[in-house]
C-alpha cells in the first residue's frame, strides 16, 4: 500500500461529508449519483448493503476484506463515489454511464479493490479494501455499467472491474467467526442477477452549477 500522494484530495471525513452533503430532490439533476456523495449500495438480489471493516482476509491477498450485511443502519456500510485513479470529478459532477469510478470506504479510507486471488469461499475473484487515505492503485477502479446518460438513484447497475472485467457480485456465501453471518462479496467473470446494485441511504452532493447551466440550455 501506499500513502497518499502530495497534493491528491483525500477522502472526505464523515463530519465533513455531512457539513456539505445536500440530498436533491428536485429540480436540474435531482435523483443523479453525484462525484462526491456517499452512499449504501443493496445488492438486489441478496438484500445485503457492501460493508466493508478493519478485519483482513486470512488467506489470499491478506487485504481488508469486504462483505455484504443485511442490517440498514451500519455505518461501516458508507462508500464515497471518487474519481477514477488517474480521472477527474469535481463534486457534484454527475457520474455517467460507463464512467470509472472509485468506491472509497468511509470508515478507513481504503478503496473498493479487486485482483486475481481467489474469495474464500467461493473461489470466484477476491474483492478487498486497498491504499491509505484514499489512495491505492489502478485495480480501484471500477465501471459504472447502467443505461440512460448518467447514474440514477432508483436504477440498478453493475459495477464491472475496469482492469479484470469481473462484476462486482454477492452469490450468498456466509462467513463464519469473526464476520459471522456477513456474505462474501466477490467479483464474478459474467453477468448474472447477483451483480446488480442499488443506492440507497447516502449523502447526496448538489449537481454543479456547470451540470445545470448545460441541463438548462439543452432543454432550450
Amino acid at each position: 500500500m501506499r500513502g497518499a500522494a502530495a497534493g491528491r484530495p483525500r477522502v472526505l471525513a464523515p463530519m465533513l461529508v455531512l457539513a456539505l452533503g445536500v440530498a436533491v430532490r428536485t429540480g436540474a439533476g435531482a435523483g443523479l449519483v453525484t462525484c462526491g456523495s456517499v452512499v449504501k449500495l443493496l445488492n438486489v438480489r441478496h438484500s445485503v448493503r457492501l460493508h466493508s471493516h478493519d478485519v483482513r482476509y486470512g488467506s489470499g491477498s491478506g487485504q481488508q476484506s469486504v462483505t455484504g450485511v443485511s442490517a440498514a443502519d451500519d455505518g461501516n456500510s458508507y462508500w464515497q463515489v471518487r474519481a477514477s485513479t488517474a480521472g477527474v470529478c469535481e463534486r457534484g459532477t454527475p457520474v455517467r454511464c460507463g464512467q470509472s469510478i472509485r468506491l472509497t470506504h468511509l470508515g478507513t479510507g481504503r478503496n473498493l479493490h479487486s485482483h486475481h486471488f481467489a474469495s474464500p469461499l467461493s473461489g470466484n475473484q477476491e474483492v478487498s479494501a486497498f491504499g491509505e487515505d484514499g489512495e491505492g492503485d489502478y485495480l480501484d477502479d471500477w465501471t459504472v455499467m447502467c443505461t440512460g446518460t448518467y447514474w440514477s438513484r432508483d436504477s440498478e447497475v453493475r459495477f464491472q472491474h475496469t482492469s479484470t472485467d469481473v462484476f462486482l457480485s454477492v452469490t450468498g456465501e456466509q462467513y463464519g467467526r469473526p464476520i459471522h453471518g456477513q456474505k462474501e462479496v466477490h467479483g464474478m467473470a459474467t453477468s448474472s442477477q447477483n451483480n446488480y446494485w442499488k443506492v440507497m441511504e447516502g449523502i447526496f452532493m448538489q449537481p454543479s452549477d456547470v451540470f445545470k447551466a448545460e441541463q438548462y440550455h439543452a432543454e432550450l
